[in-house]
């Protein structure tokens, strides 16, 4: 166990941060797996990129190939 007020400050921190990075990702998931409006996924994509959830590119790639596959789906 920490013992210093910072490491127990940073630890209490990190539960925190810890249980809403488990929130977004699961939203992140249900969104791309359920989803088929293609407007409600980037949303999502881009607001886990912007709170660092995911990287940058990973979110390019991830809209990329959603498109890709409506686009293939709808032809």
């Amino acid at each position: 166990m920490p013992r210093t007020k910072s490491a127990l400050k940073a630890l209490r921190q990190n539960k925190r941060r810890r249980v809403q990075n488990i929130s977004r990702q699961k939203k992140l998931k249900t969104v791309l797996k359920k989803s088929s409006d293609l407007s409600a996924i980037y949303k999502s994509v881009d607001k886990a990129a912007k709170v660092k959830l995911i990287k940058k590119n990973k979110a390019n790639r991830l809209k990329s190939q959603l498109a890709k596959k409506l686009a293939h789906a709808s032809a």
